[in-house]
């Protein structure tokens, strides 16, 4: 094992202890104390994975998320915090983190997400073979403008919306629980709460189908949603 991981923690207790066993466990660890100097280190491209404290002095850290991934950079991130809200969460994924940790937390659960996250992001990417545009109803979805329509009338969506609404229309007239749509989604095994997709459902819903007779995003009461064509 050799994949290198980059603390960004300022609490120095717990960025030792992250160290500590991050090498036990075989990676090679680095180590910032600040946001400003985390994200100079962040885009140096030597890192395989970012642990990335919320709140940072000098810059915090959904600033140096926002800024990474507004520069395209695909480094899978863990966030770091001990504010445990849905609407905090909502906010660190929006930004692109690929997971979210509440502290104080279990190094055992902490290990085994890393392990996880980094063996998805290694795994060869897979060959893409459905076609550049997916037609639910009146529905349409440009897969490689990532431009979304229904009725001609665009709908801009953000990028974690366009992937949950991809998902669904590619499992169209499937019900879907919200582990599946989580693991399918959100590309790990989350541990948590599960009403993080009720929440983008929601978003969904108001952008998708607010204001149309025929509701294409339909709830599937004790097991998840689907998207449903309406002859379906």
């Amino acid at each position: 094992m050799n994949e290198r991981i980059l603390v960004i923690e300022d609490e120095e207790g717990i960025a030792r202890i992250l160290q500590l066993e991050l090498e036990h466990e075989g990676y090679t660890v680095g180590r910032a104390a600040d946001g400003r100097s985390g994200l100079e280190m962040a885009v140096s491209g030597e890192w395989d994975m970012l642990l990335l404290d919320v709140m940072l002095p000098e810059m915090n850290g959904i600033e140096v998320l926002r800024r990474l991934r507004q520069a395209g950079n695909p480094i899978p991130i863990i966030l770091l915090t001990a504010r445990d809200t849905i609407p905090d969460k909502v906010s660190g994924f929006e930004q692109g983190a690929n997971d979210y940790v509440t502290k104080p937390f279990a190094m055992e659960e902490l290990l085994a997400r890393v392990r996880n996250l980094l063996r998805i992001f290694q795994q060869p990417a897979k060959e893409v073979e459905s076609p550049d545009i997916l037609k639910t109803a009146d529905l349409t979805i440009e897969l490689r403008t990532r431009k979304v329509f229904r009725k001609d009338v665009p709908i801009e969506l953000t990028p974690r919306e366009f992937e949950l609404l991809v998902f669904l229309a590619e499992n169209r007239n499937q019900e879907k629980s919200r582990e599946d749509i989580l693991s399918e989604v959100w590309g790990y095994d989350f541990i948590g709460e599960t009403n993080l997709v009720d929440v983008y459902i929601r978003y969904l819903r108001q952008k998708i189908d607010k204001g149309y007779r025929h509701k294409l995003i339909h709830t599937i009461r004790g097991v998840g949603y689907m998207l449903k064509e309406p002859d379906a």
